[in-house]
This record gives structure tokens, C-alpha cells and sequence, in this order.
């Protein structure tokens, strides 16, 4: 229903200076009168005023008023500024659902603006992705989505793309027109190739991004009392993982999250990997290994003073997988490429490897490039109509080529949300904090 009018608290609901209770709809002004002392609703102004209940004041404000369509919903909107106690910022969000507000749904206010017309489906995702970013990749990839990036990225594409499909309409139905550019196979041969190229660079660029923008998940892998948790507990500057001399102390896998300069790692201490008869040693070697098949970056440790056959066998486990060498105990005996003692958190060589790794991952973030699953599967489909057209375009008529050009150009136009289903966008809204 985008005829009544909601309300939500806007801000987290908590002892704080301010709160901010939005409100959006055809009544929203009329009701913010009937409550307050203000009359006469200057559009896009902040007011002081009071908010009153049975005559009484309960809350002194700032009133800020934006008449549609020149507003977040595209709607009539109001915020009122609050003291920030929780008492009374419920006591007016009470007394709006009296007047006969509607409580807004989780994301309902980036909803409204999105079927408004204000905002495309990215935007709006992009305007979550700031709200719940941990690190300046994601904030900062949030702002240009918010910017409109990933309608940057596709409109070449789409508009090319939407004036082939008419010319070869034109081409179909008015065959007889002299005047017209004649499209065949082999002139839209280039424009699919093109097309492929420039859609799996962009994926190229998705996955690779994503890795350092949402947190790579990074295992440290090595035989017992190599000095795992001692790494483990360096890199996130805490004693999470349990540090003795006995070998085999981590039976279960130990997690953390440190965030270096640019990226995030998402890190798992494993078990040692080793043959082992005890039955919980067992389970958490196992656990180990499927750690180590799921890994963005595996972090290999060795003993510098002990290196033997176990460790051979670890290189030869992970040598197809991204992978960092570190020879730990460097207080002890200092040996290859990157050297650490763990103990002492003497770890700066091994942070700068890393950032050497993705440096180049990480510079993504300035150009414009689709920022989460949905979108790139969505790219993924779109590519996909054009891989199997292009398998057999010499063979086919331009009526199936069509075919396979719309359905692609369906796929890029659900990405920016021009094309929908409603359960897919309920869901997706449900994401969203309340108030939002």
C-alpha cells in the first residue's frame, strides 16, 4: 500500500542526544499539525516546535518538512528531531499510529522510494550496504553505488544493446523498407563479441572485488605447535586462541576478524593436520581441511627450526590454492622469503605481503563494478544468452537471435530493478533496518 502513511524510528532506540522519527505519506503533514504548533508547513525547512498530547508538551523539536516529489519517498515527509531518551521517543511514535500512521515494514521507506521512481534497485542496495559497511571498502563502494555506478556500467551496453534488438524488428517486419540499415548475422557478429568481452570483465572484476571488499576468508594451516594461534592471536592484537607448548591444543576451529589498511581477513585458526587416533583431534583436523577447501587465502606456516616431511606434505596439500609461506620462530633461526615470530607479534613482513597480494584488487573500488551476488548473477545470465547465441548464430535466423538478445537484455534491466518480481523485492527490502 503506498497510499497510507508510515512511521518508524529512524535512529538506533537507545539513551542518546537526538532521535529522528520519519514519517512519509499523503497525511503526513495534516498530522504533524494536529500534534504540534506549527500551522503552516514551509516545504524543505526545519521548524522548531513542540509536540503536544491531550494539551500537554511532551518533547520540544525540529520539525523537518519535505513536500513530494522533492523528497527521500517521493512522498510527503516529515522528521521530527527529538530529545533522545527512549521514553519519549516512543511517546510520539505512540501518538503518530494514534493519528493513524501506519508502523513501516523493515526497509519500507527505500522501498517506497524505489517503486516511486527516486531510486533504482542498486541504489537502494547500495544505501544498505552503507548502513551495515565494516570497512572503507565497503563505504566507499557504497557511495558510488549510491551515485548511481552500476547504471553507469550498463547503459552503454543496454542502449547499444536495445537498439540492435529494434533494428532487427524493423528488419522483420518491414522487410520491404529500403531506408533502414540491414541487419544479418554477420554485422551483429562484433556487437555479441563486444558484448561477451565487456561482461566478463565485469564479473572478472566482481569476483575479485567482492573477496577484498566483503572479507577474505583466510586460513592459517600447519602441523601441531607450529605456532598457529600464536599468529592467529597477533594478527587480531587478542589472546582468542588457547597457546601452549602441548601439540595438538586446537581441536576445533578458532575464528577471528582483523582489518589491515584496506582489507578485511576473516581469519580461521585450524587443527593441525596430521594423522591422529584421538577421536576429537579427528573431528577438528577434518573440520580443517574442508576450512581449507573453502578458503579465499591460505596462510601456510612452518617451523624454521623443524621443518620436516609433514611440512612437504602441506606445500604439496595447498599448492593450487592462493597461499602465503611463512616461517615462524624467527627469534630462533631465520629462514625463507617471510620470516615472523608470532610469539612476539613480529608479524609487520607477513601484513605487508598481504596487502602486496591485493593491492591491485583493491584499487577496484574506483571504477564502477557490480557490487553483490544478485548482481553478478544476473550479469552471469545475461552472458550466458549471448554465449549459447553465439555458439550458433551462423546457423540461425534473426528471429531467434531476437529471442536470445532480449532475454540477455532482460537479465541487465533486472539488475538496475527495471524488470521485478515483488517477492524478490519484498525480500530483499526485509534486509533494511527499520526506519530506513
Amino acid at each position: 500500500m503506498l497510499n497510507d502513511t508510515i512511521v518508524a524510528i529512524s535512529t538506533a532506540l537507545k539513551d542518546g542526544a537526538i532521535s529522528i522519527v520519519r514519517m512519509s505519506g499523503e497525511d503526513s503533514f495534516e498530522i504533524i499539525k494536529n500534534i504540534s504548533d506549527l500551522k503552516e508547513i514551509t516545504a524543505n525547512t526545519i521548524k522548531y516546535a513542540h509536540i503536544y498530547e491531550n494539551g500537554e508538551i511532551i518533547d520540544e523539536v525540529l520539525l523537518s518538512c519535505f513536500k513530494g516529489p522533492k523528497s527521500y519517498t517521493r512522498e510527503d515527509m516529515v522528521e521530527i528531531n527529538c530529545h533522545g531518551g527512549i521514553y519519549v521517543t516512543r511517546q510520539i511514535l505512540n501518538l503518530l499510529l494514534s493519528k493513524g500512521c501506519r508502523l513501516a515494514e523493515a526497509g519500507e521507506f527505500s522501498k517506497r522510494a524505489y517503486l516511486n521512481g527516486r531510486i533504482d534497485l542498486t541504489k537502494a542496495e547500495s544505501i544498505n550496504d552503507l548502513i551495515n559497511a565494516t570497512n572503507s571498502l565497503q563505504a566507499k563502494s557504497a557511495i558510488k553505488g549510491i551515485d548511481g555506478s552500476i547504471e553507469k556500467l550498463l547503459n552503454p551496453i543496454m542502449d547499444e544493446m536495445r537498439d540492435i534488438i529494434a533494428m532487427i524488428e524493423v528488419n522483420i517486419d518491414y522487410p520491404e523498407y529500403d531506408d533502414i540499415k540491414v541487419m544479418t548475422n554477420e554485422n551483429i557478429k562484433p556487437h555479441i563479441n563486444s558484448w561477451i568481452k565487456s561482461m566478463e570483465e565485469m564479473i572478472d572484476k566482481a569476483l575479485r572485488f567482492r573477496v577484498v571488499k566483503d572479507g577474505l576468508k583466510t586460513v592459517i594451516v600447519g602441523k601441531p605447535n607450529v605456532g598457529k594461534s600464536s599468529l592467529l592471536n597477533a594478527l587480531i592484537e587478542k589472546d582468542k586462541a588457547i597457546v601452549t607448548d602441548i601439540a595438538g591444543t586446537t581441536r576445533d576451529l578458532v575464528e577471528g576478524k582483523v582489518n589491515l589498511k584496506n582489507i578485511t581477513l576473516d581469519l580461521i585458526d585450524t587443527a593441525g593436520i596430521r594423522d591422529s587416533e584421538d577421536k576429537i583431534e579427528k573431528i577438528g583436523i577434518e573440520k580443517s581441511r574442508q576450512a581449507l577447501d573453502e578458503a579465499d587465502l591460505v596462510i601456510l606456516v612452518i617451523d624454521a627450526t623443524n621443518e620436516n616431511k609433514e611440512d612437504e606434505e602441506l606445500l604439496e596439500l595447498t599448492k593450487n590454492k592462493k597461499r602465503i609461506v611463512v616461517y615462524n620462530k624467527a627469534d630462533l633461526n631465520k629462514k625463507g622469503d617471510i620470516s615472523i615470530c608470532a610469539k612476539d607479534k613480529e608479524i609487520s613482513n607477513l601484513v605487508k605481503v598481504i596487502e602486496e597480494m591485493y593491492k591491485d584488487d583493491v584499487t577496484l573500488v574506483d571504477e564502477d563494478i557490480l557490487n553483490n551476488e544478485r548482481q553478478i548473477s544476473l550479469m552471469k545470465k545475461a552472458l550466458n544468452e549471448l554465449l549459447e547465441m553465439n555458439k550458433q548464430i551462423d546457423e540461425t535466423s534473426l528471429d531467434v537471435i531476437m529471442l536470445n538478445l532480449e532475454e540477455s537484455y532482460h537479465y541487465l534491466c533486472e539488475i538496475l530493478g527495471k524488470e521485478y518480481q515483488e517477492d524478490l523485492i519484498d525480500n530483499m527490502f526485509r534486509n533494511f533496518c527499520l526506519g530506513k
